[in-house]
């Protein structure tokens, strides 16, 4: 297969296993911030953290921003995720804040990263999503692969609204099986890092090589940048074999 590159642009942040937190905390952030103000739900900005507030079915995303939050952060914090309308999610990528207060179930997924470089074709069609349909089919994939059951039954939009796609650094891509869409996933491009969401495959087609199509169409669109990502345990040796490394541990906190 051909290797594929896209015009050099300026990389604003270091990347090393170090700063990986901190590059995946901005980024993250960066897109929750374009899926909330895309949701019409409200976007809460603090120095060490992230939230946006969404209803019963999207519920409340946080991101940590720093490793230390000041105990007038962590009360806010706290005070959000007991009175969310919907599920609460919380991810630190620095593993530092403790909310075992908060009775929530928590794990751990490593953040890796990429050196800018190269990528081979993907052996699937892949798109950017551009129409209404399009970004249907993604968001019923996502949502699938992701077992969002909040966001059953599908509503179209909700999870995906079509403002997303309108976003500065958003895209969002399919990969096709003999015409029929088979994974989706999402790549954030901002201050001079490229991340990568949602990345699911339809259960129809799995094991086909749908979820490395998607990340090849994905990264060729990127691939002067860094890029970073959280693994899954069944992500992590795709990820590697795409010239992902581990970083450092990211750790969740969910309501139970």
């Amino acid at each position: 297969m051909g290797l594929m590159t896209t015009e050099s642009r300026t990389i604003d942040q270091p990347t090393t296993p170090a700063g990986a937190p901190t590059l995946q905390a901005r980024n993250s952030a960066a897109f929750w911030t374009a899926t909330g103000d895309s949701r019409g739900h409200e976007v809460i900005r603090r120095g060490g953290f992230l939230a946006v507030d969404g209803d019963n079915r999207a519920g409340l995303r946080i991101l940590v921003q720093e490793p230390d939050l000041d105990p007038g952060e962590l009360a806010e914090l706290s005070y959000l995720t007991r009175r969310a309308a919907g599920p609460a999610l919380v991810e630190d990528p620095f593993s530092s804040t403790d909310l075992s207060h908060l009775g929530m179930r928590t794990w751990q997924m490593p953040i890796m990263l990429r050196p800018p470089g190269p990528v081979h074709a993907p052996a699937l069609d892949v798109t950017r999503v551009r129409r209404p349909e399009e970004l249907q089919a993604a968001e019923r994939i996502v949502i699938e692969g992701f077992e969002l059951t909040g966001f059953e039954p599908h509503q179209a939009g909700e999870l995906f609204p079509t403002a997303l796609i309108e976003q500065p650094g958003v895209e969002v891509f399919i990969a096709s099986v003999e015409g029929v869409p088979a994974g989706a996933g999402v790549s954030v491009v901002a201050d001079g890092l490229a991340s990568h969401y949602w990345i699911a495959t339809s259960s129809a087609f799995r094991s086909r090589g749908v979820g490395r199509a998607v990340m090849l169409g994905a990264l060729a669109h990127v691939a002067d940048l860094p890029a970073t990502l959280t693994a899954s345990k069944l992500g992590r040796p795709l990820y590697e074999s795409l010239g992902y490394t581990v970083a450092s541990p990211s750790t969740w906190w969910a309501s139970a």
